[in-house]
């Protein structure tokens, strides 16, 4: 059924329709309590629910519906245990009950439930053991109940002597799969395995002639030594994620050549091991490749230009070397995310972005890459991020950037930069800009005022849209559709600290121009920014009054001031955090936060006097400031990564994200197969 955008309120009266047979209301906008009244429709056989914007509730009215064979209630806000009432479903071939607060164990009754072919009970809160009985169910085709808090063993064999069983998804629980004697059955015909955080130190035996296995996830596992080949002999195998484990390489290619690159692979993910040695290269077929947080080292091989489909290639935190093929911004016609951040590449970027590049997240920041910021980068409209900080580029201000209509971060810090910021073309020149760190280059003139005027994502955002930037890859196999996100990564310095922020926040605003030469006097234009979280124009050759607008920067966090010439008062509307080594006068104004600041907040400041200062007003006597403190303050910006899975309005949804300790970018990996709905 697709959705007819239905919404309102369930009415009771629903229960009336004592002779109907199929009930589909899913992916609408229903509100409101499920009625209980839906329990009086004895006939049905098919009821879907799912997707809609119902209040919390249990399943307490499911009890009646003995002739149920297919249900499916994800995601429609259900709580509590699954109704032992249930048990009288013995019909029952479908039951979806995805993506709810659904709590207690898997229910025994389901072990007489012989007519189950799919159980998805994934993203939920179950807890305790995995029964046996559930794959022992004699027609049983899926099993997906990743995402719970499952826990206890379970042994291979529990599954492998299953007829029919082809997806089985036990990723993300406590539950620990033990090997035991080889079992002398014909074994299940697996499309989906997926056994991430299951305690595996090896790869499974079982897999072995796994020839019709498409997707193959076992990651955040305690796997060591080197990849089989016989993994590469599985001619399905379209996508396999490997990551978090203790991976060293791969057993010796066979003589007729490269292992990895004979494979059929689209996704390949092989994050946070201890890889080494030359960069693989993948099969033409690959679209998203990820091999970040490794040891690979050695050049960046020309073949991967040859990667035609590739839509994210992800390299970061490696020991790559030399310059970059000449061919490679060629990338950007297909790749939405080229990550090659902290690596030791040196060199120039190629500067042949052709025209319809479909980049949107550039970050090759924390290397040694010389020359200018590449022209052909005004091909690339929608690109959002752009991070090359920690380079050593040598060029003026990249005002052409301006034309970009996407572009929301924008990174230079730590470069060779240099000259005067001039003025834009046109008002709409980075009008989307969010983020823009400019600090420790050697830029000169006056604070770039026009620009100022253009910011207009800085003056107002939307602070009910709680979501995280982000690009995202979607794809199309024959059977499945999967969705790749990687979330934007930058390095702010904020209040003092050096800060990475793995994931940033939908309305996060940053101005960062500290660490060059600008002069002359503080804008008062800068306090229209009304949005701004985090302002640092410390270290520079600043004069004048502290402007009373920045008072306007209601959500200001962060204001850093500090290493200038300022002199003056400090207005009294005006919350500062940093103003240490300038010039300025006069009492510290009482109220607002000023009296939360420490001290060092304030030092350097000779003619300033009053708490929390022990220089009084009016009193020429001083004492010493203490030592500055190693405070590590909290940003309420700073988010831990969390294991997440989204789902989708229809169809079997698949999928493991994952976290490493010492992940700096993560991102999760989806699936739906394309069922019909009433298959």
């Amino acid at each position: 059924m697709l959705s007819t955008y239905f919404s309102g309120k369930l009415p009771v009266s629903i229960g009336n329709l004592t002779k109907l047979n199929v009930l589909d209301l899913s992916e609408n906008y229903f509100s409101g309590n499920i009625p209980s009244s839906l329990g009086n429709l004895l006939q049905l056989t098919y009821l879907s629910l799912s997707y809609n914007n119902f209040s919390s509730g249990t399943l307490h009215w499911l009890g009646k519906l003995t002739n149920l064979q297919v249900l499916k209630l994800e995601e429609t806000n259900s709580y509590g245990p699954i109704p032992s009432s249930s048990r009288n479903m013995t019909q029952l071939a479908q039951l979806w009950l995805t993506s709810n607060q659904l709590t207690g164990q898997i229910p025994s009754w389901l072990a007489n439930s012989t007519q189950l072919t799919k159980l998805l009970l994934s993203k939920n809160e179950l807890q305790g053991p995995v029964p046996d009985s559930i794959f022992q169910l004699p027609n049983i085709q899926i099993v997906d109940l990743h995402f719970n808090n499952l826990s206890g063993s379970l042994r291979y064999d529990s599954f492998l002597r299953s007829k029919y069983l082809s997806i089985i998804q036990l990723s993300m629980n406590h539950l620990s799969l033990v090997s035991n004697t080889y079992v002398n059955v014909t074994l299940p015909k697996f499309q989906i395995l997926s056994l991430g955080g299951c305690n595996l130190i090896e790869f499974p035996a079982f897999l072995r002639g796994q020839h019709q296995l498409e997707v193959l996830m076992l990651p955040s596992n305690n796997i060591k030594g080197y990849v089989p080949n016989w993994i590469f002999t599985l001619e399905r195998l379209s996508l396999m994620n490997l990551a978090d484990n203790f991976l060293k390489g791969f057993e010796r290619p066979r003589s007729d050549g490269d292992t990895l690159a004979r494979t059929n692979l689209i996704g390949l993910n092989l994050t946070c091991n201890e890889l080494e040695g030359p960069l693989p290269i993948p099969p033409p077929s690959i679209a998203n490749y990820d091999v970040s947080q490794n040891k690979f080292s050695g050049h960046v091989s020309p073949l991967f230009c040859n990667l035609t489909s590739l839509s994210a290639l992800d390299l970061s935190d490696n020991n790559l070397s030399g310059n970059l093929p000449s061919c490679f911004g060629n990338l950007g016609s297909s790749s939405l995310v080229l990550n090659l951040r902290n690596n030791t590449l040196s060199g120039k970027i190629p500067d042949n972005f052709t025209s319809g590049c479909a980049l949107k997240l550039m970050d090759f920041s924390q290397n040694k890459i010389e020359g200018k910021v590449p022209r052909s980068l005004a091909n690339c409209s929608k690109l959002e991020i752009l991070n090359f900080e920690e380079n050593e580029m040598n060029d003026v201000f990249p005002s052409w950037l301006g034309i970009l209509p996407r572009l929301r971060i924008l990174s230079l810090r730590s470069n060779k930069l240099h000259g005067v910021i001039g003025q834009p073309l046109s008002k709409f020149e980075f009008n989307r800009l969010q983020i823009i760190d400019l600090s420790d280059n050697n830029f000169t003139g006056k604070l770039p005022l026009e620009y100022f005027r253009n910011w207009f994502a800085m003056k107002s955002v939307d602070y009910d849209h709680l979501a995280y930037m982000e690009a995202s890859t979607i794809f199309n196999t024959t059977n499945y559709i999967w969705t790749t996100r990687y979330p934007y990564f930058i390095r702010i310095v904020n209040k003092g600290r050096e800060r990475a922020y793995n994931r940033i926040l939908e309305f996060f605003v940053v101005v960062d121009l500290s660490s060059n030469k600008f002069e002359g006097e503080i804008p008062k234009m800068i306090g229209t920014l009304r949005a701004l979280q985090s302002l640092n124009l410390s270290n520079n050759i600043l004069t004048g009054h502290i402007p009373s607008s920045l008072g306007n920067l209601k959500d200001l966090e962060a204001l850093d001031l500090s290493l200038n010439e300022l002199s003056g008062d400090i207005p009294l509307q005006l919350s500062v955090f940093n103003i240490s080594y300038n010039n300025l006068t006069g009492p510290i104004p009482r109220g607002n936060q000023f009296g939360t600041f420490q001290n060092d907040s304030f030092l350097a400041n000779s003619g300033l006097c009053g708490h929390p200062l022990s220089k009084r007003c009016g009193d020429t006597r001083t004492s010493p400031l203490p030592p500055l403190e190693d405070e590590d303050a909290k940003s309420p910006f700073e988010f831990s990564w969390e294991i997440v899975l989204i789902g989708f309005g229809s169809g079997l949804v698949i999928g493991v994200a994952f976290g490493c300790a010492l992940d700096t970018r993560k991102y999760e990996w989806l699936f739906k197969k394309k069922f019909s709905r009433r298959n």
